[in-house]
């Protein structure tokens, strides 16, 4: 039995936090390495941003993209996978006509930035229906395949869907649309960390994730993967002195995303300190960390599916590190309050129970899933606890 860690996490301790998928949690010794980079920086800012500030971004670079698959090259910061959606889609240009493809399990931020930049020129979003729960991977692609026409320019697919957890067969989805002659942007907000990545491999055209989740960097890390024939295409959300620079030494791609104007690059400077760091509370590295916690996460939800009466409502393979299970009927009347919505059920079970677990209305209010996380500091008896709260709180 692997031990709470509580010594590497600053979670409150009377909270059975059931929750890293939203937010992440960064470790102490993290934290404590991005602060004594924020001293630095602090000490000499002009040293640090001027002179020292692109060959540790470059390095910094070099260790993820080792660990994502990737080329270097190919890879850029950014604060977040929300920015690297909007940052391609600001980016490219579509025309009336052009059909926009999203699936209704993508993450809201992202599917509001593709409806804003599909209104602005005339475009139709497209939505394909995912089946949850769904009995195979084959039905996920044909879901999405199904809405495909010779007028689809993009389709925005998560890699790992943040509502219903499904780890989506990215690379038949992306080899697939790929053969249709359709660009792909993946949103793996979840994925770094969560499931092997190789995204050279995967060829999509976009590729964002986030370092803050499931990697456990600082917040304000994350990634963006543009293949080298789309990079002309994409500049960063804030222009700036990337974009008339003389230099030769690089790619504008890498000139541009180098240099958003002043900022505190000491999370994404942090990331190899964060790999570092998981891996090291293993044998066998950042594997043996991702095997760890899927394997949890399954026995999470085989736990919550035996206390709810109800079968799996995916195949263990389109798990990973989360997995959602739907609930009884949310009260009548409930409906979202406040930008980010809260089941009347996640409060008690905080506030009476000292869970952490979000509650989300799928598709819709009445309708509704729990979504359990599995980290390092999380251990079976979290989710035992989870379950007698339910059957209390829903009287089962």
């Amino acid at each position: 039995m692997i031990s709470r860690m509580n010594e590497h996490w600053l979670i409150d301790p009377n909270v059975v936090f059931l929750n890293h998928g939203s937010f992440g949690s960064c470790p102490r010794p993290v934290l404590d390495f991005q602060t004594a980079l924020r001293d630095r920086m602090e000490r000499q800012p002009v040293q640090f941003l001027v002179r020292d500030l692109e060959p540790m971004l470059n390095d910094a670079r070099a260790v993820l993209a080792q660990f994502v698959g990737a080329n270097p090259d190919n890879l850029v910061f950014v604060p977040n996978a929300t920015s690297g959606v909007n940052t391609v889609l600001r980016s490219l240009t579509f025309e009336s006509g052009d059909e926009l493809l999203v699936t209704d399990h993508e993450y809201n931020a992202c599917r509001n930035a593709l409806q804003f930049v599909a209104s602005r020129a005339g475009a139709k979003v497209v939505v394909a229906a995912l089946p949850f729960p769904v009995d195979s991977p084959g039905r996920l692609v044909e879901a999405i395949l199904s809405r495909v026409t010779s007028r689809t320019r993009l389709v925005l697919v998560d890699h790992v869907t943040s509502q219903t957890a499904l780890v989506l067969p990215i690379a038949e989805i992306v080899r697939e649309l790929a053969a249709r002659g359709v660009d792909t942007l993946v949103d793996g907000a979840h994925a770094p960390g969560m499931v092997p990545l190789r995204l050279e491999e995967l060829g999509a055209a976009y590729y964002t994730g986030n370092c803050h989740k499931w990697l456990c960097a600082p917040k304000t890390a994350g990634l963006l993967h543009v293949r080298p024939d789309r990079q002309h295409l994409i500049h960063p959300l804030a222009i700036s002195h990337g974009l008339t620079s003389p230099r030769k030494d690089c790619s504008r791609y890498l000139i541009e995303f180098g240099w958003p104007g002043t900022w505190d690059p000491t999370a994404c400077l942090s990331v190899p300190e964060a790999l570092r760091f998981l891996g090291s509370q293993l044998p066998g590295g950042m594997d043996a960390v991702q095997s760890r916690n899927r394997r949890l996460a399954l026995e999470a939800r085989q736990i919550l599916c035996q206390t709810l009466q109800i079968p799996a409502p995916c195949p263990d393979e389109l798990i990973g590190a989360m997995a959602s299970v739907p609930l009884p009927d949310a009260p009548d009347g409930q409906t979202p309050d406040g930008p980010l919505y809260i089941d009347r059920l996640q409060d008690p079970l905080l506030f009476q129970h000292g869970i952490e677990v979000p509650v989300i209305p799928w598709p819709q209010s009445p309708k509704r899933l729990l979504r359990i996380s599995a980290q390092l500091y999380n251990q079976t008896s979290d989710y035992e606890k989870l379950s007698a709260a339910l059957q209390g709180l829903l009287r089962l």
